[in-house]
């Protein structure tokens, strides 16, 4: 009996693995089924469809759809401090179609992939605003360790063989980008990311709070403000130091311009951070910086691209109340970029602002 009632017991473990394991099968087909049939990261998107709504906050997903689907001619590239550019104003000023594809803290590598997947995708683009930020002047910018941030990348979104994008989006980060998705479809949320990628993730303007605003910029200072006067006299750097000074990201910057075809205009610009978020003038790391600054013009001469530096001392980065923080300017600073842009982009004569520094013209 006893042998019987094992049996019985073992026989009933396994029909019940079994049930399991088809019910899990049957699941896991279902979802992925779903998964499939919303196409969150819209691999499926080709030139002249257009893209998914935009669900997720990690641009680094959600941004290849809107280069495949072709819907733009022109783009502007960088991080969070290009962000506020709004690509409907740029469009109109500019005669073109433009996206905004900057990324939160991107890795000049990761910018690097998106600039290639645009250039290799659109076929003649118009005209490309890129933001470089001060970690392209980083001696350890193009080490694996630095190529990519805590936010996941996805480089099976940015290649050409397709075979290999779906295995990749069985996982709950998917499906939840999906349920979104679908939710959407139903009048039941908004899209998280403008079509073209515009989102304005600063604090409303009327909630602007100076004194908040000085506490995130004068964290880092010990919450007093810095000392912003140049130093004097500099600092004496040795010729040797000098030389051995290397920005190896910037051949990423000058490969990526030159994948566009001649046609391209090319900006290139240097955001305005606040001035304490900048090497002290006269310091070791303000010679370095401008010495990275050179390159970059030197870069901008070969690619016939016209630089807009922002990124030094001035009336607009010295004052507390164009800033949210350190890094990111407000509203009112990021029209005035755009008017600049605009301008440059028409090759009209550079505005006459101090805040701006202007290398090159578009030819």
């Amino acid at each position: 009996m006893t042998d019987v009632a094992s049996s019985g017991v073992q026989q009933s473990w396994r029909g019940w693995i079994r049930a399991f394991a088809t019910a899990a099968a049957m699941l896991t087909v279902l979802l992925f089924g779903f998964i499939i049939a919303l196409d969150p990261y819209g691999t499926r998107v080709q030139a002249g469809q257009p893209a998914r709504p935009l669900m997720d906050l990690n641009q680094r997903f959600m941004y290849p759809q809107i280069v495949k689907s072709g819907a733009f001619d022109s783009a502007v590239f960088g991080t969070s401090t290009m962000r506020l550019l709004d690509p409907q104003i740029l469009s109109k000023g500019l005669s073109a179609r433009f996206a905004n594809l900057g990324m939160n803290a991107a890795t000049p590598w990761e910018q690097s992939q998106l600039a290639g997947l645009f250039a290799h995708r659109i076929a003649a683009p118009k005209l490309v605003i890129w933001g470089i930020d001060q970690t392209w002047c980083e001696a350890d910018a193009t080490s694996e360790a630095r190529r990519l941030t805590p936010r996941p990348f996805p480089p099976w979104l940015y290649d050409d063989t397709a075979w290999n994008d779906w295995a990749k989006q069985l996982n709950f980060t998917t499906l939840e980008i999906a349920l979104r998705l679908a939710a959407h479809r139903l009048g039941l949320q908004p899209q998280r990311l403008r079509g073209d990628g515009y989102e304005v993730f600063t604090p409303p303007e009327a909630t602007y709070d100076l004194a908040r605003a000085r506490f995130h910029l004068h964290r880092g200072s010990g919450g007093h403000a810095p000392d912003l006067s140049p130093q004097s006299p500099p600092v004496a750097v040795p010729a040797a130091e000098q030389a051995s000074w290397r920005f190896p990201a910037l051949a990423w910057l000058d490969q990526g311009l030159a994948a566009f075809p001649a046609t391209t205009r090319r900006l290139i610009v240097l955001p305005p951070v606040h001035a304490g978020a900048m090497p002290r003038e006269g310091s070791a790391a303000w010679q370095r910086f401008a010495a990275c600054k050179a390159e970059i013009a030197a870069i901008a001469a070969r690619q016939r691209a016209v630089v807009a530096d922002y990124a030094h001392p001035s009336v607009l980065t010295r004052e507390d109340s164009n800033y949210w923080d350190p890094a990111h300017y407000r509203l009112p600073i990021a029209r005035r970029i755009e008017t600049d842009l605009i301008a440059l982009g028409r090759g009209e004569a550079a505005p006459a602002d101090p805040a701006l520094t202007v290398i090159g013209g578009l030819r």
